[in-house]
């Protein structure tokens, strides 16, 4: 066996000692371009005018070019071929469902660029470490971080031990590492000093088993991805219908007679949803987009699956209401009052044998202001009034939404004046129609199906503990957001994190860091490298994991896992490549492991069966949670299956009140005092969460920077921003702190008036732990209030 590095530890060739197989072949290590040794300026962008068009011959071209960058030709060919496939393994970018009939390219432009980051044959080895120190790695970009590879052993860096010692991670067996997570945690105070995240990538199996192990060492302590994202809608949902999930099937979008899409940029977050509003498009729906910013994907799409995509295209907003941000729940409050006083509007058959609330709801809809409404939406009168046609026109309508909606103060009584929107014309548990809040990372859904939930239910709690024999805490846990308080006021002192990037993707950047600093031990299960890896406690563990891609087995048995998608189906993941290192292990293993390391011998979980055969965590699995009945029969049927949902399926609401609820609640929008902008963060083209594939956002015209802030042109006139000039952002709060982003270049681009918008993470620093929405405390970073000061 021959070994070549250059001097950042890139691997030419190795083999897998625990499969006999090579890692990567020879010719596949010279197609593929090595991870880049400097990181490259992003301050410095380049701009052209925005697309209007999304995917085509571009999107096909740049999916192949980074993905043979980053694995070669034939890993290419031989990875994406199984993207999505019902015997291949899961995207590991976005949640979107696959239908029953799949394309052999079952991948859009990013979940492309997802699995080469997870597949690149680059490599993160020990001798890495060596070359880079933690204060060096703290300088790095997360674009330069993510670059590096597959990280291939667990490394261990104790700043306490000072000089060199302190500043580098080193090897250090799984044994020692699963010994030092038990012996930081057996030290606690009371379990609750332990946080245990969860990324919305982590498999079913693997979220059971970490809920069920920090229930059983004694915490409801698991923050999740949701709390900064969904948790908004799920707040929301179960409230008015029942069940925090969306309500729609992919059938449902293909029979819609109008969709609204509210909040959100499928043509970067979720580009297959564009496949699935063609196909509603052909059918004959109406397609209403509701958005501060104009978005190419949702002007035109180019379907690169297709000869007539390839060349022509379909437009499919039928409808653009460039909205002012944070005015959508002025929106529907005031076509709810319209729908009202239309005769034969609403479905009064539904609403009397299936709703709850109506007068008050009525009542609150009646003082809906037309003058208020066009302040608070920035709209014209007759845009929303051709709006209005165009629902009542519609039997069967779809709302669906993003963070557009969802991190703001008032997100949850907006997402409640969607559902009353709904309600009114009968537009849940019809084919065709319904609520579809489309999630993000591809199994951040099931997560919180397996128990992945600060606040769980009293019935799962006791069915967990009937199946186990455990008595687990009934006082509420720590959200993300109290997470971090508790890492900074000292009332937790171990974080461990199941994937993701907690630094990067969390708000208030300054005062996370300086909270996690203040951990006596954090503990990250990665694939690659990230911030979080260089913002550290007095110790600190990176535990490297197989990914979604890789070739899981277990006592010479192949294994699978299984995700659930943004509407309920549940389905199987295999992995078709060799490991990227033999010394790693799976999610599954890591906390079986951890958990038999914490908890001894007094635990009478057989957490090693689980870590051999995952079968057996499917069978518990059918035993506590609903729905979940033969699991291992069901999910073995190509494509999965469909979870219960009772609004959907019976029109049965799970509510307090056994009906769907109205809801009234005071409208709401951002307030702008003179001389600010309203700034939204947001995503670039080149980017999946905090994952920076590139430095580049094509179809917003940006090339070679992130660093940029698009500003309307009147705004940037009134306002003294020259195309081109650099400001640092500076947002103000009512306590009077202010948080400042610097150096970003001006770019004048088709905003809503008073509306600005930026990429995060680097704008991450401008939110306050404090500025969270109402009911979910997700972070409110849609709307943030925003002066612009000239760079000296």
């Amino acid at each position: 066996m021959s070994v070549t590095r250059d001097r950042i530890g890139y691997v030419g060739y190795a083999r897998d000692a625990t499969h006999g197989a090579r890692t990567h072949s020879p010719r596949e290590s010279v197609m593929a371009s090595k991870p880049p040794t400097s990181d490259p300026v992003q301050d410095a962008p380049r701009v052209s005018p925005p697309k209007h068009a999304a995917a085509g011959i571009p999107a096909v071209a740049h999916s192949l070019r980074i993905a043979q960058q980053q694995m070669g030709a034939r890993r290419t060919a031989r990875t994406l071929l199984k993207v999505n496939q019902k015997n291949g393994f899961d995207c590991p970018g976005c949640a979107w469902p696959e239908g029953d009939h799949r394309h052999t390219a079952e991948f859009c432009e990013n979940g492309a660029k997802a699995v080469a980051e997870e597949a690149t044959v680059r490599r993160v080895t020990p001798e890495f470490f060596a070359a880079h120190s933690l204060p060096d790695l703290a300088t790095r970009s997360g674009y330069w971080l993510g670059q590096q590879g597959r990280i291939t052993q667990p490394m261990l860096l104790e700043r306490d031990a000072g000089g060199e010692a302190g500043d580098h991670y080193r090897p250090v067996s799984w044994e020692r590492a699963f010994a030092i997570i038990a012996e930081e945690l057996t030290a606690l105070d009371s379990p609750d000093e332990a946080l245990f995240y969860t990324s919305g990538r982590t498999s079913n199996e693997a979220a059971f088993l970490l809920q069920l192990f920090a229930r059983e060492f004694g915490t409801n302590n698991l923050p999740d991805c949701s709390n900064m994202c969904h948790e908004s809608s799920g707040s929301a949902l179960s409230e008015t219908i029942g069940i925090g999930k969306g309500s729609v099937s992919l059938e449902d979008l293909h029979q819609a007679d109008l969709i609204i899409v509210a909040g959100q940029n499928p043509g970067t977050n979720h580009p297959r949803m564009l496949s699935a509003l063609e196909k509603a498009k052909a059918s004959g729906a109406k397609i209403i987009s509701v958005n501060p910013l104009p978005e190419a994907g949702l002007e035109r799409f180019k379907n690169p699956q297709t000869p007539q995509g390839l060349l022509k295209g379909t437009s499919l907003t039928d409808l653009f209401l460039q909205i002012r941000i944070g005015g959508d729940q002025a929106l529907f409050r005031l076509l709810n009052k319209l729908i009202l006083n239309t005769p034969g509007a609403v479905d009064e058959t539904f609403v009397r044998d299936h709703t709850h609330g109506y007068e008050e709801f009525a009542a609150a809809a009646e003082a809906a202001d037309w003058d208020e409404t066009l302040a608070a939406t920035g709209l014209e009168r007759a845009v929303i009034e051709r709006t209005l046609a165009m629902v009542l026109a519609s039997r069967r309508t779809i709302v669906c939404w993003a963070m557009g909606l969802t991190q703001h103060k008032h997100s949850v009584p907006t997402i409640r004046e969607v559902v009353n929107f709904l309600l009114l014309r009968g537009n849940i548990g019809r084919p065709g129609a319904g609520v579809c809040p489309v999630r993000g990372h591809s199994n951040v859904q099931g997560d919180r199906t397996m128990g992945i939930f600060e606040r769980p239910a009293p019935a799962f709690l006791d069915a967990l503990d009937r199946e186990f024999g455990i008595t687990s805490p009934r006082h509420h846990g720590y959200d993300v957001v109290r997470s971090i308080e508790a890492l900074r006021d000292g009332k937790a002192k171990v974080f461990f994190a199941m994937g993701g990037n907690f630094v990067a993707a969390t708000p208030d950047t300054d005062v996370t860091e300086a909270a996690m600093r203040r951990a006596r031990l954090t503990v990250h299960v990665s694939t690659k490298l990230n911030r979080s890896h260089a913002v550290t406690g007095a110790r600190a563990l990176i535990l490297p994991t197989l990914g979604r891609t890789d070739k899981d087995v277990q006592g010479g048995v192949r294994q699978i896992v299984t995700v659930e998608d943004s509407m309920g189906m549940v389905h199987a993941s295999r992995g078709n490549l060799p490991p990227a290192s033999p010394h790693l292990l799976s999610e599954p293993a890591i906390v079986a492991r951890m958990a038999r390391a914490t908890l001894g011998p007094g635990s009478a979980t057989p957490w090693e069966d689980f870590e051999k055969d995952y079968a057996r965590i499917r069978d518990r699995i059918a035993r506590v949670v609903p729905g979940f009945e033969d699991f291992n029969a069901r999910v073995a049927r190509p494509g999965g299956f469909r979870l219960p949902h009772a609004p959907r399926d019976e029109r049965r609401f799970p509510t307090a009140t056994g009906k769907a609820n109205f809801t009234a609640a005071p409208v709401e929008y951002p307030a702008l005092p003179a001389g600010r902008l309203l700034l939204q963060t947001l995503r670039s083209h080149d980017q999946y969460n905090t994952t920076i594939y590139g430095l580049d956002d094509r179809y917003r015209g940006i090339e070679g920077g992130r660093r940029v802030v698009l500003v309307n042109a009147e705004d940037a006139a009134e306002l003294g921003l020259a195309d081109g000039s650099y400001t640092d952002l500076v947002s103000e709060w009512k306590d009077g702190v202010e948080r400042r982003a610097p150096g970003f270049r001006v770019v004048h681009y088709p905003t809503a008036r008073g509306c600005a918008a930026a990429y995060y993470p680097e704008t991450n620093v401008l939110v306050p732990l404090g500025s969270t929405a109402d009911t979910s405390n997700t972070p409110a970073s849609k709307s943030v209030v925003v002066r612009f000061e000239a760079v000296g």
